[in-house]
């Protein structure tokens, strides 16, 4: 079995640390370097939940999207239910390993995961990373369909082959509109409206879309935008990232076993349709 520092240092050849965004917190943050490691669990969000899941499945690792701190802390008190984590992991000898911005600019990443889940072909990054003079990394992905779909055929496509959620997808822009040419961002992804719109792209889709920046983008353009659940935008990267450290367990003999959890920490829980009415008033005084 390897030692978590050699596994380590794979997942940092894969997501180096220097491709992180300079306010992101990625990196090991729980973990002995000399602990062997078996059994690894992929997930986006390091909640409780998850955490219990590694403890059932025996996980000796723990590779997660989201930092557990983002923003730092003065105290890991079991009081805290972040602190409660760190206590679950040290108690059950579990090292947690964050790649984040780190892993949404790498190639193949977050994005191209999502693109690789609605069946799009990349074609190059919406945000070329400057420090790659291959021109294959960055932020988010500009992609091409295979046939042209209609954007409520897309927005179709994207609730069927992305993990259910309760928001779904919501849609801005003509649903009858043809769809040749599609950007997509995982995760928050409406301060790249710019970018977008000199893509030229016919659709964007992420997550996290907000009233004015989403009113503004329409008032420029034609572009039609899909809005879908921050965690359903970024879990295929999981699926990526799993399959990356199997072909490396592989090749080292490692025999690693490396999982995927299927655990939905996305907030929201519950959605209520707005009932349809022929008022064309709008909204209630």
């Amino acid at each position: 079995m390897p030692r978590l520092s050699e596994v380590i240092a794979a997942l940092e050849n894969l997501w180096p640390a220097e491709w992180a965004e300079s306010w992101d917190a990625v990196g090991t943050a729980v973990g002995e370097p000399d602990q062997e490691v078996s059994r690894v669990l992929f997930a986006v969000d390091p909640v409780q939940e998850i955490v219990d899941e590694a403890v059932k499945l025996g996980a000796d690792l723990l590779v997660t999207h989201h930092p557990l701190y983002l923003r730092g802390t003065t105290t890991v008190a079991a009081s805290t239910f972040k602190g409660r984590v760190v206590h679950t992991l040290i108690k059950n000898d579990i090292a947690l390993h964050v790649a984040h911005t780190n892993a949404d600019t790498a190639d193949p990443g977050v994005s191209d995961a999502l693109a690789g889940a609605l069946g799009l072909r990349v074609v190059r990054p919406l945000v070329p990373d400057p420090g790659d003079p291959g021109g294959r990394r960055g932020l988010g992905r500009v992609c091409e369909l295979e046939h042209p779909l209609t954007v409520r055929e897309l927005a179709a496509r994207a609730a069927e082959r992305l993990p259910a959620t309760a928001q779904g997808i919501r849609v801005a822009g003509d649903p009858e509109a043809t769809v040749r040419t599609v950007a997509v961002s995982g995760g928050s992804g409406d301060g790249l409206f710019d970018h977008v719109r000199a893509a030229g792209v016919d659709a964007f889709l992420t997550a996290d879309l907000r009233h004015h920046p989403v009113s503004e983008a329409r008032a420029h353009s034609p572009l039609a935008l899909l809005d879908a659940a921050h965690w359903a935008t970024e879990w295929p990267w999981c699926e990526l990232g799993a399959a990356q450290l199997d072909e490396i367990s592989d090749r080292n003999g490692w025999d690693l076993r490396v999982h995927v959890s299927k655990t939905v920490t996305d907030p929201w829980t519950a959605h209520a349709a707005s009932a349809p009415t022929s008022d064309t008033m709008g909204a209630p005084n």
